[in-house]
């Protein structure tokens, strides 16, 4: 149904890094998507997830991080849902309790906007993925990177059987993360 990841999904293993960031907020960040079913928007969450992160924007090159979600932990809003996606046809979270974004590079592309590649593990399978953020800063020591990017379930064998049918559940996820990095 949905993936996540994101998520996907972003940066991050600690590093020794003089400047930049190395920590991420988890109480004031987010890993949200959306997805369809019968053409209908499903909302929902991913409610834990870790970060590990080494990032100077200074230094973009230098970047190296992870980031692992507990599909357990989704919440589409119904108990039914969060229980029947996490079953084996879609992420089957006793198998795979855990989608990880494994980053590789981040490419400055101007005006706080960086392009963040790395590899997606979801399921077993495991997938390079490319994706757009921005980086504002507080003017503090804080700074916040967002991002929106579609993910194909199927690509990662998310919702089989009959769930396989992209006119009952859309094959795209849209995923969208708010991360609040901290020094």
């Amino acid at each position: 149904m949905k993936l996540f990841l994101l998520v996907l999904l972003l940066l991050a293993d600690a590093g020794a890094q003089a400047a930049g960031y190395r920590h991420v907020d988890l109480a004031h960040s987010q890993i949200r998507f959306v997805s369809k079913q019968m053409g209908v928007p499903v909302d929902g969450v991913f409610r834990t997830f870790d970060v590990s992160l080494s990032f100077d924007p200074q230094a973009p090159a230098t970047a190296h991080g992870q980031l692992r979600i507990a599909l357990a932990s989704i919440d589409t809003g119904l108990r039914e849902a969060n229980e029947e996606v996490q079953g084996v046809e879609w992420f089957d979270a006793r198998r795979f309790p855990i989608a990880q974004f494994e980053l590789r590079q981040i490419q400055p592309l101007g005006a706080g906007r960086f392009r963040v590649s790395g590899m997606l593990s979801l399921k077993g399978v495991s997938r390079p993925l490319a994706l757009d953020a921005t980086l504002r800063s507080d003017g503090a020591s804080q700074a916040v990177m967002d991002g929106t990017f579609v993910l194909k379930r199927l690509d990662f064998g998310v919702g089989g059987g009959v769930w396989g049918d992209v006119s009952v559940v859309a094959n795209e996820v849209t995923l969208q993360f708010h991360l609040v990095l901290e020094p």
